[in-house]
């Protein structure tokens, strides 16, 4: 069997920076922090029906769990796999605190305008995110939960979301793999429960290889029985809708 991971594209993300494409099914893409502090924000969608997206609250309650790393899978809200996680070196992915807005980036790092201070300015999630969703057809209306990836935030006794500081370093990564093709939107901007007060500004370097064939002992198909039947949703929808062999 041939595992050869054939390279693809390697970009960087500056910081406050966006990007979008549609990634075929049976890639990897590993996220690499350039400096310490890192946030990028994730939405996913089938490519092929765009209706089909990334769904945290099934997500979270099939694997039993409020943050994401090695083993665990992206559900969609037809119960089939979008990615799974496959490499991290974190151990925590955040899940729950969403990406912040014009009036969060304002009102914490003080009011900029690109007219004013060109590539300098600071950009939010919202925008960042908004901005590719309409390069793909979609409009904020598809705006959902995103994934925090390089950064923790836990519940306390209380219920309070509390972020931690310091927890990605210069680099740390994550790898996923594609399970079917998606849209993959990414915003590279502060998480909103950061609490510095100034702009974080932390590059990130997207690489995209082929990923090897998927195993009967992979992580991430026996991490939960839950993830074994999302996978055979996604692989009956891909048969159907694809043919051949998976």
């Amino acid at each position: 069997m041939n595992t050869t991971s054939a390279f693809i594209l390697s970009k960087t993300i500056p910081e406050g920076g966006k990007w979008s494409s549609r990634i075929a099914r049976g890639k990897k893409l590993t996220f690499t922090a350039l400096q310490d502090g890192a946030n990028v924000s994730l939405l996913f969608y089938n490519a092929n029906d765009l209706s089909e997206r990334y769904n945290m609250p099934d997500t979270l309650k099939a694997q039993h769990t409020a943050h994401l790393t090695t083993g665990n899978v992206l559900m969609s809200d037809n119960g089939r796999v979008l990615a799974s996680i496959i490499q991290d070196s974190l151990g925590w992915h955040d899940t729950i605190s969403g990406y912040n807005t014009r009036t969060q980036i304002d009102e914490k790092y003080g009011k900029t305008t690109y007219q004013d201070c060109r590539n300098d300015w600071y950009r939010s999630g919202e925008e960042n995110l908004a901005v590719e969703l309409f390069r793909n057809g979609l409009t904020t209306r598809d705006l959902g939960p995103v994934l925090n990836l390089f950064s923790k935030v836990y519940c306390d006794e209380d219920g309070n979301m509390q972020f931690v500081a310091g927890h990605a370093k210069k680099g740390d990564t994550i790898t996923l793999r594609t399970e079917m093709d998606v849209l993959m939107v990414v915003s590279n901007t502060p998480n909103p429960l950061n609490p510095s007060r100034t702009y974080p500004s932390t590059p990130i370097n997207l690489s995209i290889t082929d990923a090897e064939p998927l195993q009967e002992d992979d992580v991430c198909l026996n991490h939960r029985p839950e993830n074994r039947r999302a996978f055979e949703n996604t692989w009956d929808y891909l048969l159907l809708t694809k043919g051949g062999s998976l």
